[in-house]
């Protein structure tokens, strides 16, 4: 009874408008839309694109009405839940769009060569191929949702006041990424090691591709133990949902990065010492499972650390304009 009354009790000061995460998500969709529009003729079938943009908008409006009806933190909850669930649409939509650019990688993996002397996704893989180390590594890639869901759901719960900012920031931090890998196109090694060629990579050259993704989006195998149930888990989202794009920064480390300081900053330290573990090894697997540079990881790191304090800060300048 008290989680029925704590989800349906009427809210004594319902929003309005549209919530902060909402404009988000409609500033992102016109920005992405006008791309669209000015570069339609380099695109193959950009329809699909446009018409579910209509249907956001429309999911939105819809929501909010139900929440003007029934303002209470259930409806609430439904408005953000809605366009978190919508993340994993958007991103194939960043390939659609960064593919009509000539591909960097040569730049970055140049960039490892000289910072390391060596390709660490190259060879990590093989170097750890036990298979109790091979499920750990994608044991923590793949805990990368159920780690959003968690520091959502206890915000909810535990720090409502504070729901709302905190989901502007996850949600924002998505969309700054998104932008990112929209206009500076970097593959990662699971795709260009295999268009440039392995030996190329293991003798330290690093060929421009140029446009080639634009047509092609092979990959090389997955690393690890192919038998093992986190490695399945990985290879079949990545199967379904990803793409040729978003490598750097690496948005895994990045919105990680911010969850975890959400998560110190609620004062749980259940949460954040839970979580740390996960946070860690997935900085290791980005690379092991061949998805990142380790520069890719370091400018998730720097990248999420900034996003984080400018969201904070802005998103306190937003609600004393609207107060």
């Amino acid at each position: 009874m008290a989680l029925i009354k704590f989800l349906f009790e009427i809210e004594k000061k319902p929003r309005k408008g549209l919530l902060a995460v909402e404009w988000v998500v409609m500033g992102y969709l016109l920005l992405t839309l006008l791309l669209i529009l000015f570069a339609q003729t380099k695109m193959q079938n950009p329809e699909p694109m446009l018409w579910g943009r209509f249907r956001i908008v429309m999911m939105t409006l819809a929501l909010w009405a139900v929440y003007r009806m029934i303002p209470c933190r259930f409806t609430h909850f439904c408005r953000i839940g809605a366009q978190l669930l919508l993340l994993p649409w958007w991103y194939p939509d960043t390939y659609l769009l960064n593919r009509i650019f000539p591909n960097l990688d040569h730049v970055f993996a140049g960039y490892e060569q000289q910072l390391l002397g060596c390709q660490p996704a190259l060879f990590f893989a093989q170097s750890w191929s036990h298979p109790v180390f091979s499920e750990l590594m994608h044991l923590s890639y793949a805990s990368y949702y159920p780690m959003i869901a968690l520091v959502t759901l206890f915000y909810f719960f535990c720090r409502y006041k504070e729901f709302d900012r905190t989901e502007f920031i996850i949600l924002s931090a998505f969309f700054i990424y998104y932008v990112i890998f929209i206009f500076l196109p970097v593959t990662g090694p699971q795709y260009y090691y295999l268009a440039a060629g392995l030996d190329n990579i293991a003798n330290g050259t690093f060929p421009d591709v140029g446009n080639y993704f634009a047509t092609h989006n092979e990959a090389l195998p997955i690393p690890g133990y192919a038998k093992g149930f986190f490695y399945q888990c990985v290879a079949s989202a990545h199967e379904t949902g990803e793409q040729p794009t978003a490598a750097f920064p690496s948005s895994h480390v990045g919105v990680t990065t911010i969850l975890m300081i959400l998560a110190w900053r609620s004062q749980n330290r259940k949460l954040f010492y839970g979580m740390l573990p996960l946070f860690i090894l997935m900085c290791f697997a980005t690379v092991y499972i061949q998805a990142h540079y380790v520069i890719d990881v370091l400018g998730g790191w720097v990248s999420g650390i900034i996003i984080f304090a400018v969201l904070h800060f802005l998103y306190g300048k937003i609600w004393l304009i609207r107060k």
